[in-house]
């Protein structure tokens, strides 16, 4: 059994992959060395992962939306909860900017990660 370690490159993450995908088809037991193995293994190439391939939060406006959508929220609802419909429209379209009162009722009432909502917008991002 070769020695686990950090992962450095695309060949050691590969071979992390490989050695991982032998315990999808038989899992092993709990509390046993293979599972501490499987468990070693998972940690690693998430950090590889992390380290390599980092996956920003959504915009703002884009984590509004998508709970919206997957709730079933309309734009009167976000209306209610900020305090009036136009000011939900002025947030959606980019005309105005999340409060901190707004983020955390945000955050508080629909569950949206506050991390999502208190970064700058994407075209501020980008720039």
């Amino acid at each position: 059994m070769k020695e686990l370690r950090i992962l450095r490159n695309e060949d050691d993450y590969d071979q992390a992959l490989t050695d991982i995908a032998a315990f999808f088809d038989a899992p092993p037991a709990r509390k046993t060395a293979q599972a501490e193995r499987f468990d070693l293994l998972a940690l690693l190439i998430e950090d590889y992962e992390r380290r390599n391939w980092p996956i920003e939060p959504p915009a703002p406006i884009d984590a509004i939306r998508y709970r919206m959508e997957t709730a079933g929220y309309s734009q009167a609802d976000l209306g209610r909860l900020l305090g009036s419909r136009q000011r939900a429209s002025d947030i959606l379209s980019g005309r105005r900017s999340l409060t901190m009162a707004m983020v955390r009722k945000l955050h508080q009432e629909w569950g949206i990660p506050a991390e999502s909502l208190i970064q700058s917008p994407a075209r501020d991002r980008a720039a």
